[in-house]
């Protein structure tokens, strides 16, 4: 099929656009973006195809889609700014500002555990409804109450949903003024920058949003346990039955951040340049260090990986995931999308696209991008 690539290319990366174009042909695209950046300066910003299932509307430079997990990596960067605001450390207590948080043997998780996916709570055993999720008071009523799944300094359990309740409510009651991740990112972070990217989408911008097509089959998550089924296999594993509208304006920072490929790219170079955003200081250096350390490693309870988590974010290592560089770190989305940032060459990069795979992480399409890009 041919292909018309908008957007801009640095000298010395066409290559990128060679593998976007490869991405099409291969019949894996609807429609897709792919940005990068090194050292704060915008090499690639390029798309393709359509933003809707019929094929009817062209991708447009402005075009946002959700990028559902890759909105860890956002979050990572808001919990970090709190960290450098002071108001709580990697090392704090939930239980110090969250008291009801300590029921059931929870004293002891920390911030950065609760960032690590080593709470214990990956999702919830009991039955609920998909609905409950668009209350926040009532999902964190249950989070404080419930036992852990597994004891803590046992490993990882990935926490697809929870993981953003979790960093709220510790931001939010750590922050005198209250605000939510998804406010401190429009209110200090993305919005006074321009930044496309959002948790909790206006409804003013909604038309923009791309549609996203489900992947052909589910994920393979490897043999079957609890924690797999709490996190994703329950009728209410993740949030549903108040329509799309409603899932784009509400805030769940773990899920259903919607952005730009440039966006993200754009605020992942806060992790490639320490702690830097557009030449200006939003994060010290020793904060991003912090941040980026991996904090537990092995194989997950919930993925299939052997795996390596900082404060929010995925460390590379071995993995290829992010590219040839080990310290490198980011984060996958459900079907694809991917967040990364390369404090060693400076490299900050971003895909997202409407076609989901059946993959948890690295996606091929993902890593021809990246590995063009190297």
């Amino acid at each position: 099929m041919s292909i018309t690539i908008h957007g801009h290319v640095a000298p010395g990366f066409e290559a990128v656009v060679d593998a976007m174009r490869a991405n099409f042909e291969a019949g894996d695209e609807i429609g897709a973006a792919f940005a990068l950046y090194e050292k704060g300066e915008k090499r690639v910003d390029i798309w393709a195809g359509h933003a809707d299932r019929a094929r009817s509307k062209d991708w447009q430079e402005d075009t946002l889609i959700p990028v559902f997990s890759t909105g860890k990596a956002i979050s990572a960067i808001v919990a970090a700014y709190a960290v450098d605001q002071g108001w709580l450390t990697y090392d704090t207590k939930l239980a110090e500002v969250w008291p009801e948080f300590a029921a059931n043997g929870k004293e002891a998780v920390s911030f950065g555990d609760a960032l690590s996916h080593q709470a214990g709570l990956p999702g919830f055993t009991e039955a609920m409804e998909p609905s409950d999720w668009f209350n926040r008071e009532l999902i964190e009523a249950r989070l404080a109450a419930m036992a852990p799944m597994w004891p803590l300094g046992e490993g990882s359990g990935y926490h697809p949903i929870t993981f953003g309740f979790l960093a709220d409510a510790a931001i939010r009651r750590a922050d005198r003024q209250g605000r939510t991740i998804g406010g401190l990112l429009r209110e200090v972070i993305a919005g006074p920058r321009g930044i496309d990217v959002h948790i909790g989408l206006p409804e003013a911008e909604h038309a923009r949003a791309g549609e996203h097509v489900l992947p052909p089959r589910p994920p393979h998550l490897g043999k079957m346990n609890a924690e797999k089924q709490a996190a994703f296999l329950k009728a209410w594993s993740s949030p549903g039955r108040r329509g799309a509208a409603e899932w784009r304006s509400a805030e769940f920072p773990a899920a259903n951040t919607h952005a730009t490929a440039r966006g993200l790219a754009e605020l992942m170079d806060v992790f490639a340049t320490g702690g830097l955003l557009r030449g200006e200081r939003l994060l010290s250096e020793t904060v991003v260090n912090e941040a980026m350390e991996i904090r537990v490693a092995g194989e997950d309870r919930v993925l299939p990986f052997d795996i390596a988590f900082g404060a929010g974010v995925n460390v590379n290592r071995d993995s290829g995931w992010f590219g040839p560089e080990p310290r490198a770190v980011g984060h996958y989305g459900f079907g694809g999308s991917c967040a990364f940032a390369d404090p060693v060459t400076g490299l900050s990069g971003a895909y997202v696209m409407n076609r989901q795979m059946d993959v948890l992480a690295g996606d091929p399409r993902a890593i021809r991008l990246i590995e063009a890009a190297y």
